[in-house]
């Protein structure tokens, strides 16, 4: 108990959903659990977390000294934070695929509800928007419209290459607006990996899931002490060039989209999506659905961000 995180099981319960929330965003291309970290009040406590993992905390845990490696770790909030991304990810992975190839328009909705109330709070913690804040605000909006405009391309199932992937990813899984699962699409690896976590205890996709963990771990590792430096030394600027990320991100969760290309492989339909479009039909029962929709996520990001104001820790 001598570390922080949870002191009890409502707060455990609190945070793990948190967690199931981001891994939750992390599984769908274009929504970052970054920004679920932001809006729910844990984003600084995440990096000081993973920052916490340092050669000091290695060198115990190769002494056997269990107790001090423990205790300089933040390891009651990473596991509890991490069962939830855990859980999320592995159970909403086939989901989230039905949707997005069921029912786009509606799914994307909500997502862009979600992100547009998500730009509005994060740039609510930018205290000046002149100087170094608007160039980096408008740094994350250029950076954000290049990657996403970025078409994927075919690569490797090589573990190396899975390896590399997971080192990406999860950089940008912590990072507000820009989407890991995005970065695993522009990789052309997204169905590969969604395929292996649809069945996750068969031998070739435990290869793959332990590789692209491992990758993660090493990503996270490296990335969080940088992070953690920024948000310190330069919070305001940093927390811009973040706003900057969603907004310019934004655009690639638009609902209505070119398909390119509809093809069915090992009995699952796979759909190419181009550049975004108008809804065929201005005044039709989709557009009010996803209306409806896109307005729900909105507030829903708001009552979340002014709960966990109310509730939850003050720090980000």
């Amino acid at each position: 108990m001598a570390s922080p995180g949870p002191r009890s099981i409502g707060e455990a319960a609190v945070l793990a959903m948190k967690g199931l929330c981001m891994g939750a965003a992390d599984v769908v291309p274009g929504v970052s659990g970054g920004t679920v970290a932001l809006i729910t009040g844990i984003y600084g406590h995440l990096v000081r977390a993973l920052k916490s993992i340092d050669a000091q905390a290695v060198k115990h845990l190769i002494r056997l000294n269990i107790g001090n490696a423990i205790a300089r770790v933040h390891l009651r909030f990473l596991a509890t934070l991490f069962l939830g991304i855990g859980v999320a990810i592995i159970s909403l992975a086939r989901l989230m695929n039905y949707l997005l190839h069921h029912q786009p328009v509606l799914t994307w909705s909500l997502f862009f509800g979600l992100i547009a109330a998500s730009i509005l709070v994060v740039g609510r913690r930018v205290t000046v928007w002149q100087g170094v804040s608007a160039i980096g605000f408008f740094m994350g909006v250029a950076a954000a419209s290049v990657i996403v405009n970025l078409i994927p391309f075919s690569t490797p199932d090589s573990l190396w290459f899975i390896f590399l992937c997971g080192v990406v990813a999860i950089c940008a899984m912590i990072l507000p607006g820009i989407s890991g699962a995005f970065i695993l699409l522009i990789l052309g690896k997204y169905e590969f990996i969604t395929a292996a976590l649809k069945n996750p205890f068969l031998p070739q996709n435990l290869a793959v899931i332990f590789v692209f963990c491992c990758g993660c771990g090493i990503g996270l590792l490296g990335f969080s002490r940088l992070l953690n430096y920024l948000l310190q030394g330069h919070s305001n600027s940093t927390m811009a060039f973040l706003t900057g990320l969603m907004a310019g991100s934004i655009q690639k969760i638009w609902p209505w989209k070119e398909i390119l290309e509809t093809r069915v492989a090992d009995g699952n339909t796979h759909i190419v999506w181009g550049g975004n479009i108008w809804p065929p039909q201005l005044w039709s029962s989709e557009v009010m659905w996803a209306a409806v929709l896109a307005v729900t996520g909105f507030i829903v990001v708001l009552i979340i961000e002014r709960l966990s104001r109310a509730h939850g820790p003050k720090s980000h």
